[in-house]
């Protein structure tokens, strides 16, 4: 998540950035020589005990001479799903998933009759998987000459994220049948940003606007601006959201969306509420000041002044929905009627910034990605460790082939599109008639790429 307290950060940095024995006397560790795995976790401890939520929970007396992974684990919370340490010089050292290394996620799952397939769920655009012809909706057959099963899926993703390239073989679903087989190339590479996608359906003389956000990045905010100044401009009466496959990024982004989304609100009403440690405290942000530590955001006036005026508001949403997306879920919740349709989210209740070396040079360059806030919306609501649950539990797998994002016969759009036009949905739409066995992008893999910056 965006670092919503550089400033007070930075002078927190400037202090303790020659420090490698911070919250500790001489006689109670010893000094250990610049350079080396134990001088290194001397600092891990430090900044921990300083930021770190569980703080008070770390052990009192840890083994320094553990490798510096192994240490940094020897130091979280049972309850942490989510901190991790990486080595800048050393890119085997960061976390890797299927998605951010070839650009895609799949899903296995089991049919009605006990079949069990593997579902491309997700294709990012400008990625190696769809310069390699990969399409959401195809059937893998194979990873690398394996037949994928359910007992042998976590080792093959596993295996997919230590490779730089994978052969698959392929196929489309038709009837209850894969067809038109064939092998594909996927080399690990680099992922473009990730366009906004926008539909408008109109039926009876009613508009909705579909918005599909892939995450949360700096700067994002023109992009929005843009989408809803279309939006509003069409005169929409009603707005879909999906957030179905976005991990978060920055807060401030996300207060940006709700800022034009939310009626009733100025610059100065409360956004979001961080609570951290015993040094950290308890910091309550407003719209205004929260989209402001984005350096390159419009200002919440710019935003809001294209406010569709709603007092509803539909969410896609999945266990792929983490972090800044279920902020936007939570915090709108004050404000207006938020229907969420989908799946449970990943439940990543928490905030959190980078923390670093920022000696010159640099001693250290083992760079630490904690949990260091919880965060609660206005009317001080959060805790959704289990995720947050949709009003309508949609299983995006019960009708396949899937179709493309903003399809209006896509499972979860076309249970939405039909609540809004026909007034049906009321309930599961068409039960749960599948069972997902394995997804690349679980929570174990999910993390892996959240931005804790």
């Amino acid at each position: 998540m965006k670092d919503f307290f550089k400033i007070q950060f930075l002078l927190i940095m400037l202090m303790s950035a020659f420090m490698v024995s911070c919250n500790r006397t001489d006689d109670e560790t010893p000094d250990f020589p610049e350079g080396t795995t134990e001088y290194t976790n001397l600092w891990i401890q430090d900044s921990m005990r300083r930021y770190y939520y569980w703080a008070e929970q770390m052990p009192a007396k840890p083994d320094y001479h553990l490798p510096v992974k192994d240490f940094f684990k020897s130091l979280l919370s049972p309850q942490d799903r989510f901190s991790f340490i990486v080595n800048t010089t050393d890119p085997d050292t960061y976390p890797k998933s299927v998605r951010n290394l070839f650009g895609f996620d799949y899903a296995i799952i089991q049919l009605q009759g006990g079949e069990v397939i593997t579902v491309i769920k997700l294709i990012l655009k400008n990625s190696p998987a769809s310069n390699s012809g990969l399409e959401r909706g195809m059937i893998i057959k194979k990873i690398n000459g394996q037949v994928i099963t359910a007992s042998n899926a976590q080792q093959l993703a596993e295996s997919i994220s230590a490779k730089t390239v994978i052969d698959l073989s392929v196929g489309n679903w038709q009837n209850g049948a894969i067809i038109n087989e064939k092998n594909v190339t996927v080399y690990y590479g680099y992922s473009q940003e990730q366009p906004l996608i926008s539909k408008i359906f109109e039926q009876n003389g009613k508009k909705t606007g579909y918005l599909y956000i892939y995450d949360f990045p700096d700067g994002i905010t023109s992009a929005l601006n843009q989408k809803f100044d279309e939006f509003k401009s069409t005169g929409i009466q009603e707005l879909i959201l999906d957030l179905r496959y976005n991990y978060g990024g920055s807060v401030s982004s996300a207060a940006a969306l709700c800022a034009m989304i939310a009626p009733g609100i100025s610059a100065n009403s409360q956004f979001i509420i961080y609570k951290g440690n015993k040094n950290g405290g308890e910091v309550k942000r407003t719209f205004s000041q929260q989209i402001a530590y984005d350096p390159g955001a419009l200002s919440f006036n710019a935003l809001h002044a294209h406010s569709l005026g709603l007092y509803k508001v539909y969410i896609l949403t999945s266990k792929s929905t983490a972090s800044a997306a279920e902020i936007v879920i939570n915090n709108l919740k004050p404000y207006m009627e938020v229907i969420q349709v989908g799946d449970e989210t990943l439940g990543k209740d928490m905030a959190g910034f980078s923390i670093e070396d920022k000696r010159q040079p640099k001693k250290i360059t083992w760079q630490i990605h904690p949990v260091i806030y919880k965060v609660f919306n206005a009317n001080g609501e959060g805790g959704y460790v289990n995720g947050i649950s949709p009003q309508f539990t949609v299983n995006e797998f019960n009708n396949l082939p899937l179709l493309p994002l903003g399809d209006p016969n896509e499972t979860l759009l076309s249970h939405v599109l039909s609540k809004i036009y026909s007034k049906k949905g009321d309930t599961d739409f068409d039960g749960n008639k599948v069972k997902v066995l394995f997804q690349s992008d679980s929570p174990a893999a999910a993390f892996s790429g959240l931005n804790f910056k």
